[in-house]
C-alpha cells in the first residue's frame, strides 16, 4: 500500500512543474508582439545645415505605412511658426513624402504622425536650419527745412498674421498587458494539476482498500 501511494505523491511537483514551463512558454510570443514599427531615416536628416529649403522631405520607417485617409498627418514650419507644407504627404510603402514650399530662414521643424503595420499609431519630430535671411536695412529719410512743419499722424501697424499649424489630435499609444492573460492560465494549469493529484490519490487508496478486503 506505501509503495502505491508514494509515485502519487511525486505526481503533484512533476504537475507544477509543468504548469510553470506552460506559463514561461506564454511569455515568449508576448514580447515581440509589443513591438512597433519605426522610423529608421529622413532626408534631410535630423540636425542638418542646409544651404536652401529643401524640395521635399523623405522618411523611411522599418515596415510598410498605412494608406488611410488622415492616418498620416505631416506639419513643417519656419522659425516664424508659417507652414512650409504643400499639399498631403504621399505614402509608398515604406516611405512617406512631404512636398515644401516658400522660403525659409532659420530653424525648421518637423512633426510626423503616422500608423504602423500593426495598426498602432506613432509619431515624433525633429529639426534642421537653413541659413538666416540678410536683413536689408532701411533708407533714411533727410529731413528737409520747414517755416511750420506739421507733425504726420501716427500709424497704427498692424501686426502680420502668420498661420498656425493644426495641433496633430491626440492618439492613445497604451498598449494592452498581456500580464492578465498570463496570470490566468498559470493558476489554470495549478488548479489542473492538484485536481489530478487529488483524484489520483483517492483512486490509489480505494483500489488498496479493496485489496485489503479481498485479502
Amino acid at each position: 500500500m506505501t509503495s502505491s501511494v508514494t509515485p502519487r505523491r511525486r505526481l503533484l511537483p512533476a504537475v507544477l512543474a509543468a504548469g510553470l514551463l506552460a506559463a514561461a512558454a506564454l511569455f515568449v510570443p508576448a514580447s515581440p508582439a509589443a513591438a512597433h514599427d519605426e522610423l529608421v531615416s529622413t532626408d534631410p536628416a535630423a540636425g542638418a545645415s542646409l544651404q536652401a529649403l529643401p524640395a521635399q522631405i523623405t522618411f523611411t520607417y522599418s515596415a510598410d505605412i498605412l494608406t488611410d485617409a488622415g492616418a498620416t498627418v505631416i506639419e513643417v514650419t519656419d522659425s516664424s511658426g508659417a507652414s512650409l507644407a504643400d499639399g498631403t504627404p504621399t505614402v509608398s510603402g515604406t516611405e512617406v513624402t512631404q512636398a515644401l514650399k516658400g522660403a525659409a530662414s532659420g530653424t525648421v521643424t518637423v512633426k510626423w504622425r503616422v500608423v504602423s503595420s500593426d495598426g498602432h499609431p506613432i509619431d515624433g519630430d525633429f529639426a534642421f536650419s537653413v541659413p538666416a535671411a540678410a536683413v536689408t536695412p532701411s533708407a533714411t529719410a533727410t529731413p528737409t527745412a520747414s517755416a511750420s512743419p506739421a507733425p504726420a499722424p501716427a500709424e497704427s501697424a498692424t501686426p502680420a498674421q502668420t498661420p498656425n499649424a493644426t495641433p496633430l489630435p491626440a492618439q492613445d499609444t497604451s498598449t494592452p498587458s498581456p500580464l492578465p492573460w498570463i496570470l490566468l492560465a498559470v493558476l489554470l494549469v495549478i488548479v489542473a494539476g492538484v485536481l489530478v493529484y487529488v483524484f489520483a490519490s483517492r483512486s490509489g487508496r480505494k483500489t488498496a482498500g479493496g485489496d485489503t478486503a479481498g485479502r
